[in-house]
């Protein structure tokens, strides 16, 4: 497994993360997918403290607590879970990160995060004081270095022109292009894109006909150029999902494809698909199939 320089840190993440959130609640079927990563050269585990209500940080930091040294740990904070347990609302403020970052911590089972995350944003923020509060974490020593896991072009510009953010997470794949035409600004900035939803809800994969056929749309795609996107696709000379993840990789600034798993078949098919070399004139040919959309709202 290959390891890319996150953003400007010395901090060095495996070209597959495995995103938490899809493991299964049970402890032992959890720690099976967590072992088989690493024993596959996956260094970089990604969660949130809003995960199964903190349940999935526990999960987590249990399997991770012996391998501690070995791993880049991430979670996220700014969403405050309701005190009746359903629902949460946004807090970006320093007394709740604070606060936050210390049960995290408990959770997690270690004395330090590599990187933190603010889970989300909104131009109504006060960008400086969470900053402000990101910088003094890492002076204690709480935190090795913060991104910001967000969507909107505005929130992640302002954020990453006041801060030493290493890293920022968007949805982004062959079927979601909106973040490219922001690549050039997390490079102005040295910062790594994390990519999430990188097989656009299992689209693109080998079951991708069969879930675009039941999907009535997928952003701007109806379900006909949905249908007709993943048949071209398929058809190219290399499987579906080897072609999804090294278009991603194939960005300058993509540091880590943060990839779901709910059991150890599914993450091996990612792993294989990784294996798998891709031509450049198949990637070429891939973003000619599909679209190069633009973010809409939240614009510069």
């Amino acid at each position: 497994m290959r390891k890319r320089k996150l953003g400007k840190s010395d901090i060095f993440v495996s070209e597959i993360g495995l995103g938490c959130m899809s493991l299964p609640t049970n402890k032992q079927d959890s720690n099976k997918i967590i072992q088989f990563a690493l024993d596959n050269g996956i260094n970089y585990f990604d969660t949130a403290d809003l995960y199964d209500k903190g349940e999935n940080e526990k999960i987590v930091g249990n399997a991770l607590k012996d391998n501690r040294k070995d791993i880049i740990l991430a979670t996220k904070v700014g969403n405050r879970l309701h005190a009746s347990g359903e629902g949460w609302s946004w807090d970006p403020s320093k007394k709740w990160i604070t606060s936050a970052v210390h049960e995290s911590l408990k959770r997690l089972q270690t004395d330090y995060i590599d990187v933190y995350q603010l889970h989300g944003g909104t131009m109504e923020d006060d960008v400086d004081e969470v900053i402000d509060t990101m910088e003094s974490l890492k002076k204690e020593g709480l935190i090795r270095e913060y991104g910001i896991s967000s969507i909107r072009p505005t929130v992640i510009d302002r954020f990453l022109q006041n801060s030493n953010a290493v890293s920022v997470m968007m949805q982004y794949s062959l079927l979601d292009r909106r973040p490219e035409e922001w690549f050039s600004l997390l490079e102005k900035n040295d910062v790594s894109l994390l990519s999430r939803g990188t097989l656009a809800k299992g689209l693109l994969t080998s079951e991708g006909l069969h879930r675009a056929n039941r999907t009535e749309e997928y952003l701007s795609y109806t379900n006909e150029d949905l249908v007709f996107a993943i048949e071209q696709l398929q058809s190219l000379d290399a499987p579906i999902t080897s072609v999804a993840l090294r278009y991603v990789l194939q960005q300058k600034v993509t540091g880590s494809l943060i990839i779901g798993a709910s059991s150890k078949e599914q993450l091996l098919e990612s792993l294989e698909a990784y294996d798998r070399a891709v031509s450049n004139d198949i990637l070429l040919k891939a973003s000619e199939i599909t679209k190069r959309e633009v973010y809409k709202e939240h614009r510069l």
